[in-house]
């Protein structure tokens, strides 16, 4: 009887949890709060801040026009009043410079990274707001942590977050920047993440079918890039894609071509 009673502490403790850490917007159950997704963010932010060489990070200060169009993006996607936690995370962005990337990124707690190879990649601002609004989707649904948790642990995760193994936060940038197998977000994460962006910029003046133009260029390339093997069949995004744009209504957007080209002329 003793240990039914000492143990009933520890339940209590553990439902306590539980119940605490359902997201009540995402019908999911996600052991760590809101406030770990953004220090876990942050340690992360800080562990590609001290590393120029593997990401050479663009100073906002020598290209202001290029950031300033970011978060004109961003903000714009915000202002859509679909995107869970807008005001709690920080949805900072960045852009590292490596034309050789194709790729994107957003870690716990909402900070934004682009790689110059993929913004030069694409052709619109209804393009890369579609990335954008994909990435934002993965923090603000949290399938980050919850990926992450998969991957390495509910200990590991658990002693990062409280600051106790700094050595892994390097490890996770590296894996999480390369789109590595291992922190790959699952079929039903990548399709949700395209559903929310499609109805972020149907909010916005952005041609909301600009999330698929990422999918359509990459399905016909000779050599689609490493990570996308770890993803759902561009096509097949593609068509879910247009089906959610419909089932929307199909308003035709803009996709403002000749600002994003200023975009990237504004890139070294």
């Amino acid at each position: 009887m003793k240990r039914i009673i000492s143990f009933l502490p520890v339940m209590a403790l553990i439902m306590t949890v539980f119940l605490s850490s359902c997201d009540k917007d995402n019908n999911g159950v996600n052991i760590f709060t809101v406030e770990d997704d953004k220090q876990l963010g942050l340690q992360m932010e800080q562990e590609i801040q001290g590393n120029p060489v593997e990401y050479p990070l663009l100073n906002p200060a020598t290209y202001p026009e290029a950031y300033e169009h970011m978060e004109q993006v961003r903000d714009a996607i915000l202002n859509s009043g679909l995107v869970s936690f807008d005001t709690e995370f920080e949805w900072a962005v960045y852009i590292i410079k490596d034309d050789s990337v194709l790729n994107a990124f957003c870690t716990p707690g909402g900070y934004i990274y682009f790689y110059t190879g993929l913004i030069k990649y694409l052709d619109d601002d209804a393009e890369f707001a579609g990335v954008m609004g994909h990435e934002m989707a993965h923090a603000a649904r949290r399938h980050s942590t919850e990926q992450m948790t998969k991957a390495y642990g509910l200990t590991m995760l658990l002693s990062i977050v409280l600051g106790e193994n700094p050595n892994m936060i390097a490890q996770m940038v590296g894996e999480l920047a390369a789109g590595a197998a291992s922190l790959a977000f699952s079929r039903n994460d990548e399709y949700e993440a395209d559903e929310y962006s499609v109805k972020y910029l149907y909010e916005t003046s952005y041609d909301a079918r600009g999330v698929a133009g990422f999918f359509e260029k990459i399905s016909g390339a000779d050599q689609p890039p490493e990570f996308l093997s770890t993803h759902p069949n561009p096509d097949n995004r593609v068509e879910k894609i247009y089906e959610i744009w419909q089932g929307l209504g199909g308003k035709e957007g803009q996709t403002y071509p000749a600002e994003y080209a200023q975009f990237k002329n504004n890139l070294p």
